[in-house]
């Protein structure tokens, strides 16, 4: 359904955030005052109105949030492509529990678009795969996931 707005997470959209998912993060560029795109998997919905995201503390998103909040998220689920608005707000730039310097960043969601042309759905979405040791990837992302539950507690 193109064009459905929303002011909150529906329930398929918090589910589908409630997995590892690919998705786009737009900021305002700190220097150009440009738009950046950035591509992120380590993202949760902690509420109907809020989500967090995991960020190595170097990333252009961090410096980004620091001299304009607005951010953006897109993602595809529910067959259909929707792009969230928010505020966000850095909880921490060192998450603790996880070796290598993460930054947690919350956002909080104003709005949220159904984007997708009209007369058509997604019929598959992208997967993706860590390309590296595998069990590293696992317990890295279970340290991330644990320090994006805590929040500002990291």
């Amino acid at each position: 359904m193109a064009n459905r707005v929303e002011t909150y997470l529906i329930p398929v959209l918090f589910e589908a955030l409630q997995e590892d998912r690919l998705v786009t993060v737009a900021t305002v560029d700190g220097k150009s005052g440009g738009p950046a795109i950035h591509t992120i998997s380590w993202i949760r919905a902690f509420d109907e109105n809020t989500l967090r995201m995991a960020v190595d503390s170097r990333s252009r998103i961090v410096e980004n949030l620091k001299h304009n909040s607005a951010v953006a998220i897109h993602l595809l689920a529910n067959e259909s492509a929707y792009t969230v608005f928010g505020t966000g707000t850095i909880l921490t730039e060192k998450a603790a529990g996880v070796p290598v310097k993460t930054a947690i960043v919350e956002i909080h969601v104003s709005e949220i678009r159904d984007v997708m042309f009209y007369g058509s759905k997604i019929v598959s979405e992208p997967k993706h795969e860590k390309t590296y040791d595998e069990y590293a990837a696992k317990k890295l992302d279970e340290q991330v996931l644990e320090a994006l539950k805590r929040g500002a507690d990291t």
